[in-house]
């Protein structure tokens, strides 16, 4: 471990739920909760305001909504945050070239190496400017925390939360750590910690105490060691620069099983365009095609094909899904699909063998009439209202969905920087309507995408 607080880690503050938040002024205030919607969703993240009602990240749709029957539910826009949290690490590049990345909302900083803090001090400052940046910048904040390790830094933006920054000094980490639960170290999840408490665990202090004989005893030699090692405060990992992504990918689970064969193809198919847009957005290429399907009875089914070269055409992605599709049972029901290609490349060298009989697929579809409602099928299937997604009316201008239903959408029209809009509802199929990009939640700020980057 180092001599200086010099590792930065950054957390923002329940991101998705803060960005709609910030996008839809009446919701300021109001407990939020992003996720899936349907009877099998799960929370994603859930406004500071909803977790007072014990609403939290990863529990059931369904046990939230009893919780907090009021909130206001959302369907996520990973567009939207990407291009938010793509924001956010431009900032963190900008104190050091080694940034690693946890997700969309957290990463880890290595200032010394950026030459921008060398000291306590020095670190607090880049740390609170860092805040100030992002608000000004995405209007959203975010919490930080300074140590000599990555664990210790991560420990420290979770104490500093919401909105607040917490540096622990070298030399004072073991008496900060020792009253604190198993659980706040990582790598401790419920399994464990249950484990650990069963055998009289349950601070850090008695994990250290404990020695690591008794901790390999308890847990296995690899969990063992690299737990004692942080009971005593010990952590040597370096913060790694961002790597490539090994794959992109996009799944969609739906809220009836679709029976269908027909329909099936067709949301394949939609899958299948999703992801190459996310590979040609990334400026990528693969060569394996990936299909997974989750079929009625919750068992899981991947399938895969590797082209002859990476690929970043649509037809070819769409041609071997539906190959993939055909060695797939799908009669009782598919509950979730998912597209995702792997092989990554930077570059494009089309599969000609591969392309060619997308292109013959597609003339004969253009050549056969009875084919059309299918085209008039597909249409109907990708025209969807998600709650919370964006939308722009002819007459009233930009608004967000709040709900849909019976062949009625309802929104509301209201702007970052507006006050509080009204609520107007339309047919879902009105001319009128249709889906907007998201506006910048920052006045001046660079619009964000709705189709952003994946991995």
């Amino acid at each position: 471990m180092r001599n200086a607080p010099t590792i930065l880690h950054l957390d923002m503050d329940a991101f998705y739920a803060s960005a709609e938040q910030a996008s839809k002024p009446s919701l300021r205030g109001k407990a939020v909760v992003v996720g899936g919607l349907g009877p099998r969703g799960v929370v994603a993240t859930a406004s500071y305001e909803a977790r007072v009602f014990g609403v939290r990240s990863a529990m059931p749709m369904a046990q939230a909504r009893r919780l907090a029957p009021n909130a206001a539910y959302l369907v996520p826009r990973f567009g939207f945050y990407r291009a938010i949290s793509e924001q956010v690490m431009a900032l963190l590049h900008a104190l050091s070239p080694l940034v690693e990345p946890l997700s969309l909302d957290e990463a880890f900083v290595d200032l010394e190496a950026g030459e921008t803090a060398w000291d306590a001090a020095s670190a607090r400052l880049v740390g609170e400017k860092l805040r100030a940046d992002i608000r000004a910048v995405t209007g959203l904040t975010g919490s930080v925390g300074l140590a000599a390790s990555k664990m210790l830094a991560k420990i420290a933006s979770e104490e500093a939360k919401p909105d607040g920054l917490v540096l622990i000094e070298p030399g004072t980490e073991r008496a900060m750590l020792g009253p604190m639960s198993v659980r706040t170290l990582p790598g401790v999840g419920p399994a464990t910690g249950d484990h650990l408490r069963r055998a009289g665990i349950t601070t850090v202090d008695d994990l250290a105490e404990a020695g690591e004989d008794e901790l390999v005893r308890l847990l296995g030699k690899a969990h063992g060691h690299a737990l004692h090692a942080m009971a005593l405060a010990h952590d040597e990992r370096p913060v790694v620069a961002e790597r490539e992504a090994k794959s992109v990918s996009v799944e969609d689970t739906y809220d009836v099983d679709i029976h269908d064969r027909l329909r099936v193809g067709l949301e394949v198919q939609r899958l299948a365009d999703r992801c190459v847009r996310r590979l040609r957005a990334a400026g990528l290429s693969g060569r394996t095609i990936v299909l997974k399907v989750r079929r009625y009875d919750f068992s899981t089914l991947t399938r895969s094909e590797t082209l002859r070269g990476p690929t970043d055409d649509p037809a070819v992605v769409r041609e071997s899904a539906a190959r993939l599709l055909d060695s797939v049972d799908t009669t009782g029901g598919v509950r979730l699909l998912g597209v995702g290609v792997s092989g990554l490349a930077d570059y494009t060298q089309e599969d000609l063998f591969a392309q060619a009989a997308g292109e013959g697929a597609a003339e004969q579809v253009a050549e056969e009439g009875d084919q059309e409602p299918v085209e008039e099928r597909q249409v109907v299937v990708e025209r969807r209202w998600p709650a919370g997604h964006d939308v722009r009316h002819a007459e009233f201008g930009h608004g967000w969905v709040q709900g849909s239903g019976l062949g009625r959408v309802t929104v509301r029209f209201e702007t970052p920087g507006s006050e509080p809009g009204r609520v107007r509802t339309f047919r879902v199929d009105d001319p009128d309507l249709e889906p907007a990009e998201p506006l910048p939640l920052v006045e001046g700020a660079a619009g964000v995408s709705a189709e952003g980057v994946g991995a």
